[in-house]
């Protein structure tokens, strides 16, 4: 009998939806106080915008619609958010070395501050999705000649309605 990965994905779906909106957050302030926003940190808002929508696919569809949730949608889903999240993170941190957000009158800046704590949210975010992506990695991998993955009758949420 293995370990059930399920009892710990969705505390983490909990965590990855604070920090997306934590990050969009800090750095639609950051946007709004350049006159024109630079496109890392606009990349990394769409990519919480994204996230949010991800999460409410990865959240839902396994627990009411079934037929929506094939395990190769889930992996890539979650693949294609750990990509971008890593694509944006080191990008903006490229970004912030060249603005000299490092130095230590950058750091006194509102929106050099503000842009660091996005982008270390974002990291954290990567760590987060590269975590959930290798757990359906692994349950796609496990499950490869099935053509349907039958659910754990005992994981089910039953409605007492």
């Amino acid at each position: 009998m293995g370990f059930n990965y399920g009892i710990l994905i969705l505390p983490i779906r909990a965590v990855q939806a604070v920090f997306s909106i934590i990050v969009l957050g800090t750095l639609a302030y950051a946007a709004d106080r350049f006159w024109d926003s630079p496109s890392e940190i606009n990349f990394l808002i769409f990519v919480s915008v994204w996230t949010l929508l991800a999460l409410a696919y990865l959240i839902v569809a396994p627990m009411k619609f079934q037929q929506f949730a094939h395990k190769w949608a889930i992996l890539g889903v979650e693949a294609v958010t750990m990509i971008f999240w890593f694509a944006g993170f080191i990008a903006l941190a490229d970004l912030l070395g060249d603005a000299q957000c490092g130095s230590r009158a950058g750091r006194r800046s509102g929106v050099c501050r503000s842009s660091i704590a996005g982008c270390v949210f974002a990291a954290f975010e990567w760590i987060l999705f590269a975590i959930t992506t290798a757990v359906s990695g692994l349950h796609a991998w496990r499950n490869k000649n099935e053509r349907t993955v039958k659910q754990d009758p005992a994981a089910e949420v039953h409605n007492p309605i």
